[in-house]
């Protein structure tokens, strides 16, 4: 009932006139950012962060959940539109939608996509809402031990589960965790890494971070694959959906959001795989199995609504427990400590209004974007067809204004070019961001829980193992570390009996 009526005062705080206005300028801004060809959710974010410095936290927050929601929403168009998903979890909703783009269903195609979100969207704040606060209870008992174990489980995750390569991942935490490491070291105060710059004692922040290895990364890529060729963007007229259109859509959008809370929830889980399970189970249960591969509503359903639940998933432990699981969560955590907040199991307590207008903000956000965007699809095209040199050329300004605008000085433009050609080669050589950048945001906690948890042993590395959470966590991580062995020297053989 309490959160129930902390719920309530959220909304009232945020269905005032100002504070309603920014949510619609967050959604604004964050679809039309999100819809450029190329950009996901996490770039939008990490380029857009900028903008709510100078703003009250409770705006900031309003503004930023319009954001968060619109740069979703935009993915999913450009996937559609242009076939060129932003991130690895619309890929799936690329494969159909692209197919029913080019067969003349755009409109049908955006519209369950949009409808979809919005489904996922409400369904999974709701939950958000319903499961945060008993994580919260769980996470309260949790001590250094257990935090350590579990940061390390995150490290492990996003390094073998969700990389193509367990190589290519461990480099990129491992370069994340370097650049975690410069400033001054919390117990014996001397600088680490600082190469004699007095500007880094402070460490480097982590929004100059992912905006450099997001958006600058990213436009160095597009820039050195530019071709002359303009853009073919399929023409979209008023999205719309026929009765059965309707019925075939409902069922998958249940389905995917069945599939990508839990998965988002998860602090080793994501939204590739729910979104791949969903399309998997759709093109299983359909009733019209010869239209996929060929533009198959279900296929754009389903795997949407999946990666919006998943969305709203990850907030779980971002907000209960300080581990952001993906790339956008991980921009919102860094959002979160330029106020000076840090989430965690005491967010709850210590700033309990930001959190329910936070959580509010998503529901208002969600609502306003199903309002504007199925009108405003055309628009959205439209803005598909800039040309790309003058996109991007736009994409380095506003990433400089906003680097600049984090600490005022200029080595953090020095700082976004150098970690700019880094994102660059990581996409050359193809490792992953996402390893990087929760490196850059979970090293110092982690040194700083395992640290801790040695001074009460005594040194001891007994003391890395506080109790059964602990326990239960390193088992998971000899699982997670173990499964491709057993997999490469069991299974195989098995299937080689068997045939």
């Amino acid at each position: 009932m309490d959160n129930l009526n902390n719920l309530l005062q959220g909304f009232e705080d945020v269905i005032a006139p100002m504070n309603l206005l920014l949510a619609l300028i967050g959604v604004l801004v964050g679809t039309a950012v999100g819809v450029l060809p190329g950009i996901g959710p996490a770039m939008t974010v990490a380029l857009l962060l900028p903008i709510t410095y100078g703003m009250e936290p409770v705006q900031a927050f309003i503004m930023f959940a319009g954001i968060f929601y619109g740069g979703m929403y935009g993915g999913s168009t450009t996937s559609i539109l242009l076939n060129t998903p932003g991130e690895s979890s619309s890929v799936v909703t690329a494969i159909e939608g692209n197919k029913m783009a080019k067969a003349g269903r755009a409109a049908q195609a955006l519209a369950t996509a949009a409808i979809g979100s919005f489904v996922a969207g409400t369904i999974g704040t709701l939950l958000l809402v319903l499961v945060t606060p008993i994580v919260v209870d769980f996470a309260i008992g949790l001590g250094a031990p257990d935090y350590f174990a579990l940061m390390l489980l995150s490290f492990i995750a996003v390094t073998s589960v969700l990389g193509a390569s367990r190589i290519r991942g461990l480099i990129s935490l491992l370069m994340g965790l370097t650049i975690g490491l410069v400033g001054i070291d919390a117990v014996s105060g001397q600088q680490r890494l600082t190469l004699g710059v007095p500007q880094l004692a402070d460490g480097i922040d982590v929004v100059v971070v992912a905006v450099a290895v997001f958006a600058v990364g990213e436009a160095l890529w597009v820039a050195a694959h530019l071709r002359r060729r303009p853009v073919e963007v399929i023409p979209v007229g008023r999205p719309w959906m026929g009765k059965k259109d309707w019925k075939r859509s409902w069922k998958p959008w249940l389905r995917g959001t069945a599939f990508g809370f839990p998965f988002g929830a998860l602090p080793a889980g994501g939204a590739e795989i729910p979104t791949f399970l969903s399309y998997a189970t759709e093109k299983r249960l359909t009733k019209h199995p010869e239209e996929f591969g060929k533009g198959a509503i279900e296929g754009v359903a389903g795997p949407e609504a999946a990666n919006n639940a998943s969305a709203a998933g990850t907030l779980v432990p971002m907000l209960a427990l300080g581990l952001p699981t993906n790339a956008t969560a991980a921009v919102m955590l860094a959002a979160f400590q330029s106020y000076g907040i840090q989430p965690g199991p005491l967010l709850f307590e210590r700033e309990a209004s930001l959190v329910w207008v936070l959580i509010a903000s998503l529901f208002v956000g969600n609502l306003l974007l199903l309002l504007l965007n199925l009108p405003l699809a055309p628009t959205w095209a439209r803005l598909l067809r800039i040309p790309r040199p003058y996109l991007y050329a736009g994409i380095l300004f506003f990433a400089s204004m906003g680097a600049y605008a984090v600490n005022a000085q200029p080595l953090d433009l020095f700082l976004l070019l150098i970690l700019g050609l880094l994102g660059f080669a990581m996409r050359r050589f193809g490792l992953p961001v996402l390893p990087l950048i929760l490196g850059v945001i979970l090293g110092p906690r982690a040194e700083l829980q395992g640290r801790r948890s040695l001074q009460l042993s005594g040194g001891e590395l007994s003391g890395l193992v506080g109790g059964p959470v602990s326990y239960a966590v390193y088992t998971v991580i000899v699982l997670v570390l173990v499964w491709p062995l057993v997999r490469r020297f069991v299974a195989r053989p098995l299937r080689e009996l068997r045939a």
